[in-house]
């Protein structure tokens, strides 16, 4: 993209809008999560079907999410983003329609499709910003994503509580987050493409420098779907707890995630991006031992705590390092972000079948491992954190620091 000199009031603007989207972008995950069970119900599937049909999620995002490049590329990056962030938010509504197994798959490719495309341009927009600023800022915009899908998970919980269909929950969540959407992505950058610059392939692999960092992101997103799908799983069956106690080990490990994303900069800015990705792999780390080691549902939960507190940084300084580690942000990010969902899909059915063959202290042992590798691996991520400040152009080092 072209660089153009931005006011300081043009960047602060963006990077709040940029956070917004990012909430919004979470919202969506969050009210589709509540509402599985109806659409099971729904589309009378099994628990076999039900989880096929959600792998075309991920299939969905690694097929299109190389485009987004090619598209902010054609468009410019504001028009992009609203463009993929209204595709994304209206495709809400597609799996509440779905009336059997076949429609649903499409459904969630397509859901799949556009939450990846705008992914990846909501996250090269982000990594610009945090170029202008020559601060870390990635961690805080990931801890909107998880506010977001708070927020929406919370309000998914209460329609489903009152009974209330998912095809209306789903038209009124879209509507609202819609507009919610569009009018922040009028805040974002216009990144223009220079008159020189050769459009981004459609389809391409992933840079190398992006598959190491890729690498260390998938050890997150795994410790991170293993947690969120089978913690209660865990305290259920391994401890023995009730339903109320097991799934307010996944709250707390959601609401530790979001709290250390949106806490992260500060550390980011403070101790840089290696030396904060191995301290998280140690806690992580540690948080996996009391897991597997666990005679009591405090352990556990602890450990599971510990687990999102230690991983909650890495994904966002993933894509950070991405962005700042070539000449096309956009190809990098969505080769990270490919690899990144690829783990979330494939970790919940890993941990399955360790469980099945041995039992889940294994499986949380094989977690604990990728955990503590964070730590081993972190050196691949020192273009992220102040990388920001060796890149800004001179036209952005006139801009003031927007902090308040």
């Amino acid at each position: 993209m072209g660089d153009v000199g931005h006011t300081r009031d043009e960047v602060r603007r963006a990077r709040y809008a940029v956070a917004a989207v990012f909430a919004v972008h979470g919202a969506v995950t969050g009210s589709f999560a509540t509402r599985v069970p109806w659409i099971q119900e729904h589309a009378a599937l099994s628990a076999g079907q039900l989880g096929f049909a959600l792998a075309f999620t991920a299939f969905g995002a690694s097929c299109a999410m190389p485009l987004a490049g090619r598209i902010s590329h054609r468009f410019g990056s504001r028009t992009a983003l609203r463009g993929l962030m209204t595709l994304w938010t209206l495709s809400l509504v597609l799996p509440s329609l779905a009336p059997n197994l076949y429609t649903l798959c499409l459904a969630m490719f397509a859901y799949g499709a556009t939450a990846g495309m705008a992914d990846v341009a909501m996250n090269a927009l982000g990594v610009e910003v945090e170029r202008l600023l020559g601060k870390s800022i990635m961690s805080g915009l990931h801890g909107m994503w998880s506010a977001g899908a708070l927020i929406g998970s919370a309000a998914g919980t209460l329609a489903a509580h009152l009974g209330s269909d998912a095809r209306l929950h789903f038209v009124s969540a879209a509507a609202v987050l819609t507009l919610f959407g569009l009018l922040a992505c009028g805040w974002v950058l216009d990144l223009q493409p220079a008159e020189d610059e050769e459009p981004p392939p459609r389809f391409a692999l992933p840079p190398r420098s992006a598959l190491l960092i890729g690498a260390v992101g998938f050890c997150a997103v795994f410790a991170e779907g293993a947690s969120l799908d089978w913690s209660a799983v865990f305290l259920r069956d391994r401890l023995d707890t009730s339903a109320g106690l097991a799934a307010a080990s996944t709250t707390g490990f959601m609401l530790t995630m979001a709290v250390a994303r949106i806490a992260g900069d500060a550390v980011v800015n403070r101790f840089g991006a290696v030396r904060t990705v191995r301290a998280g792999g140690v806690l992580a780390g540690l948080g996996g031992l009391l897991i597997v080691v666990a005679g009591h549902p405090a352990v556990a939960m602890a450990g599971f705590a510990l687990m999102g507190l230690g991983i909650a940084v890495v994904v966002p300084l993933c894509f950070a390092a991405a962005g700042h580690a070539g000449p096309n942000p956009s190809q990098a990010i969505a080769g990270v972000a490919t690899i990144t969902y690829t783990s979330g899909l494939i970790a919940p059915s890993l941990i399955g079948g360790v469980a099945q063959a041995t039992s889940l202290v294994v499986s949380f042992g094989v977690v604990t491992v990728l955990a503590c590798g964070l730590a081993v691996f972190a050196g691949v991520l020192r273009t992220a954190g102040h990388a920001g400040r060796a890149q800004v152009s001179p036209q952005a080092a006139a801009v003031p620091d927007p902090r308040p």
